[in-house]
């Protein structure tokens, strides 16, 4: 029976992968150096950690999502929107 959840669990996990499209995660300076080349960009952002605070950050650009972790906050330009999420989870 184990062994049938082990591969359930699998299973859901690939499905969340497909379901997420591409993420590409990214260190916090290649971040902002990404929105830097947006006019108005779109950030989501979140607060996390288990153990100590982490600031977590997704937006998009060209077609793809890019994540990031930080243990202090990111400042952005005055012309990015920032969008507050209770929760950002990213497959893996």
């Amino acid at each position: 029976m184990a062994h049938g959840g082990g591969a359930a669990a699998a299973a859901a996990i690939a499905h969340a992968i497909k379901a997420s499209g591409v993420i590409c995660r990214v260190e916090p300076e290649d971040f902002v150096n990404i929105i830097r080349k947006v006019d108005k960009p779109l950030v989501v952002y979140s607060e996390g950690g288990f153990f100590s605070k982490n600031y977590q950050y997704l937006t998009s650009y060209k077609g793809l999502a890019f994540f990031t972790k930080s243990h202090a906050p990111i400042q952005f330009a005055p012309g990015a929107e920032i969008i507050s999420a209770s929760k950002i989870w990213i497959p893996g």
